[in-house]
């Protein structure tokens, strides 16, 4: 009798400890907002930035599936060769893209609904470091 009651109780505990840990990555993604990420809306027929540059270093990128397919997103340096990407996004989930720039220029972002084509691409420009 006491075996049955044991094993709900464990099922819920590790349950909720399972929804902590989803909680935790929330709160994560939450705060690189505010730390300055770049908010990536992706649909499946666009995919808009909250800026469209940055200095040279460190940049974040917020990437949130709005849209009704998996996605991708992929930062292009200026020989169009893809620098970081972030894969299988899928609808209603976002996933956040850091990503070291070292070099100032003209840079593509591109969310791919679906995950196929040369996406939806939109131009990105990376500055000199700022130097605070």
């Amino acid at each position: 009798m006491t075996s049955r009651l044991i094993r709900p109780v464990a099922i819920a505990l590790l349950t909720a400890g399972q929804l902590t840990l989803v909680t935790a990555c929330a709160e994560k993604g939450s705060s690189d907002a505010k730390s300055g990420a770049i908010a990536v809306k992706a649909t499946d027929d666009a995919c808009k930035l909250s800026r469209t540059s940055a200095p040279a270093g460190s940049i974040a990128f917020e990437v949130a599936n709005e849209g009704s397919k998996i996605t991708e997103f992929y930062l292009y340096g200026p020989d169009d060769k893809v620098i970081s990407e972030v894969e299988g996004i899928g609808p209603g989930t976002s996933r956040t893209m850091t990503v070291k720039v070292t070099e100032a220029g003209k840079y593509t972002t591109a969310c791919k609904p679906g995950m196929v084509g040369s996406g939806i691409r939109g131009e990105f420009t990376v500055t000199t470091k700022h130097h605070g």
